[in-house]
């Protein structure tokens, strides 16, 4: 063991300190990979900044819901809640909606639920476009039964 000594007789323990600074070096990247898990999983949620929108108006006024649709189909222009719809339509069909906010998920099964009743077409076509092969079908069939 090597100590260095000094004028006022103060020994450092030179493999302590090593030590010790390896442990802080080890908390510091498991405090770092802590906070980057931790942020990783908040980023695995939808954002809910349209989350207030009201759906039911809506689905009541064809003029408002057909522009939405489209907008989803690439059909025609895009509001800014359109093109965050846009965005993740296809990965919440692919995972049931599990990185949806409660809000989202109500409204995703009223929404769904008034397309296949009152514009069946539509429906179609939006399933035609994100699932063409049923690969999900399953997934987003078991979320749209689902109560929660």
């Amino acid at each position: 063991m090597k100590s260095i000594y000094f004028e006022s007789s103060v020994s450092l323990d030179l493999p302590l300190i090593i030590r010790c600074g390896s442990v802080i070096r080890m908390n510091s990247v498991v405090f770092v990979a802590v906070v980057a898990l931790a942020s990783f999983a908040a980023a695995e949620t939808y954002t809910d900044r349209y989350d207030n929108i009201n759906v039911e108006e809506i689905l009541e006024n064809r003029k408002l819901l057909v522009p939405y649709v489209k907008c989803t189909l690439e059909q025609g222009r895009c509001t800014p809640e359109g093109k965050e719809l846009k965005t993740h339509i296809k990965d919440a069909m692919q995972n049931g909606c599990s990185k949806c906010t409660d809000k989202q998920k109500i409204g995703a099964r009223k929404v769904v639920k008034h397309l296949k009743e009152k514009e069946p077409e539509f429906y179609k076509q939006l399933i035609s476009k994100y699932d063409p092969e049923d690969q999900y079908k399953e997934t987003y069939e078991a979320f749209l039964a689902a109560e929660n």
